[in-house]
């Protein structure tokens, strides 16, 4: 839908009786806001959500009302949304539409709206974040000030380290496979050290930026001036790790299902996860395991993927911008606004309670609508009292000594290229899951892959993809 077009349907929307909406409110006078999330509406929401905005609008003079896609069902909800010119005020998004939205006229720039309506914004949130949501040197979102950056984790069942003396020290495919094979020895032959599902994150592609292309066949890596675009599966190291994994499908170390299964049963040896060392306890609670072993082996790193994980977007055919931005400043400052958001309602879904001299929540009804990555920063919720003191001072820690990606800002217009990245996407998502798991062979399939990809374009996909880097940072 053109600009044009989604002013009109806003304004029909409006003589339709938009501004209605404030009459559920407590005031007449007071304008709600409608912020659009995913989530799963629980039982009691409506009566929740009051509170949240009652508190809303004696702190700024506003109202807001949420509005929750599923999950499964979220991106068609917005793609729809979009399209039609619904009438909201905020929306969340991420990497997997937001460059589309800006494309399509649909978010508000708030370039010149954020310095005069929401100052504390710029000055929480670290000005690397504001880079990675530019478009065209233009903020069109707030992102979300939160485990920002990429940090890749071992995570060791404790039980396993003291039995093996597994070296916590120790990072990278050759020493995994030393372990793996002594614990495979040790165990027998229907023990599978690395338990994996057909969602598993590998973290084979690790190293590059994959340009928001949604396509980890191409990318750039992290640390190259050059910024030279690549096919990855003819990469040494992605070439290397693709062989560990099949070697270790054919000995018995990964599960004979991991291709076909959605999920692997508690308990599990190792897994690789974005984390912090203090989330291990929360992790190894969740496998039923006394204990977890956290070891970094990757970043951290700031990449414009990561930045816009999570960022909210206010319309542009919203009448109450200004509005807006003070309600997502609230947010992000506001500690008692943030915990709602975070874990409900204080005296029916969480708890203030006191623990080693420190206030911390304690949650008694864990059905919430809300999911707390969406919505603003991290560093001002109430840690629970099932974590570390550390908890969030570790993902502060980790975003402040990132490395930013030389590929920073950087998003790819995938529109010259549309046909053939999708056909391309097609045949990498049919081989992805076995060639990721180890169980293809490598000999037979990676090149029929290979071929495939290059005959619906790679090659044109590349160069497109290259000639776009080479713009947009020469203008830099």
């Amino acid at each position: 839908m053109s600009r044009k077009m989604m002013k009109l349907a806003a304004a029909a929307a409006l003589a339709l009786g938009v501004f209605a909406l404030s009459g559920c409110s407590r005031s007449d006078k007071a304008p709600t806001l409608i912020w659009w999330q995913i989530g799963t509406r629980q039982m009691g929401f409506a009566h929740d959500q009051r509170v949240i905005s009652d508190y809303v609008q004696e702190k700024i003079g506003v109202r807001v009302e949420f509005r929750l896609a599923s999950w499964a069902e979220s991106s068609a909800r917005f793609n729809t949304l979009i399209n039609a010119g619904e009438y909201f005020d905020i929306m969340f998004t991420d990497s997997g539409n937001y460059n589309r939205y800006v494309a399509l006229g649909a978010f508000a720039d708030i370039s010149d709206l954020v310095p005069e309506f929401a100052p504390d914004l710029q000055q929480i949130i670290p000005d690397v974040l504001w880079e990675g949501v530019k478009v065209r040197g233009r903020f069109f979102s707030v992102p979300t000030f939160k485990d920002s950056s990429i940090t890749g984790f071992y995570f060791w069942n404790g039980a396993f380290v003291d039995k093996y003396g597994i070296d916590l020290n120790q990072t990278g495919w050759p020493y995994l496979d030393q372990v793996f094979h002594k614990i495979k020895t040790g165990e027998g032959p229907r023990f599978y050290p690395l338990m994996l599902a057909r969602s598993s994150n590998t973290w084979l592609f690790r190293e590059y930026d994959c340009l928001l292309a949604n396509f980890p066949p191409m990318g750039v890596r992290l640390d190259d001036g050059e910024r030279r675009v690549v096919f990855t599966l003819e990469q040494p190291d992605i070439l290397e790790a693709l062989g560990y994994f099949r070697k270790w499908f054919q000995n018995g170390i990964i599960n004979p299902d991991a291709n076909l299964t959605n999920e692997v049963s508690r308990g599990v040896v190792f897994m690789m996860a974005q984390a912090w060392p203090s989330v291990a306890p929360l992790f190894a609670a969740q496998e039923g395991i006394e204990r977890f072993d956290p070891v970094r082996f990757f970043g951290p790193v700031y990449s414009t993927a990561s930045i816009q994980g999570s960022m909210n977007a206010i319309s542009a055919n919203s009448v109450h911008k200004e509005d807006a931005l003070r309600l997502l400043q609230l947010v992000n400052t506001d500690a008692t606004l943030r915990d709602m958001l975070a874990y409900g309602i204080e005296g029916k879904h969480f708890n203030y309670v006191e623990a080693d001299g420190r206030r911390v929540v304690s949650v008694a009804n864990p059905n919430w609508s809300l999911t707390n990555y969406q919505q603003g920063n991290y560093f001002n919720i109430t840690p629970q009292d099932t974590v570390p003191p550390s908890y969030w001072d570790e993902v502060r820690h980790q975003n402040e000594i990132a490395a930013p990606s030389v590929m920073m800002g950087f998003m790819m217009d995938l529109e010259p290229v549309l046909m053939e990245l999708t056909n391309a996407r097609i045949i990498w998502e049919r081989n992805a899951t076995d060639l990721l798991v180890g169980a293809a062979d490598l000999e037979a399939v990676l090149p029929r892959v290979i071929a495939e990809l290059r005959a619906v374009g790679l090659d044109r996909i590349m160069a497109e993809a290259q000639r776009q880097v080479d713009e947009f940072f020469q203008q830099q």
